[in-house]
């Protein structure tokens, strides 16, 4: 994904796919598109730290050393 939203949401309290939904939420407001992939820091993975994707209602979760924790890069995946 080369373009997409940067969210922030460090609360501790809130599942990550409550987090990727309000993201995404958002994001089909803001932008009238569908998010499709959502790159988030290994850390917020929580104990499935082993996980390499997981869907979210439509839009898949991967692990990202390069966003911040905390942080949310979400767009669409780059069908090249």
């Amino acid at each position: 994904m080369n373009v997409g939203m940067l969210w922030f949401d460090n609360d501790p309290h809130t599942a990550l796919a409550a987090k990727v939904s309000r993201a995404a939420d958002y994001y089909r407001q803001k932008y009238g598109l569908v998010p499709d992939l959502c790159l988030v820091h290994p850390s917020m993975l929580g104990e499935r730290r082993d996980l390499v994707e997981a869907q979210t209602g439509k839009v898949a979760i991967r692990p990202n050393r390069a966003i911040l924790p905390g942080h949310l890069w979400i767009g669409t995946e780059d069908k090249n």
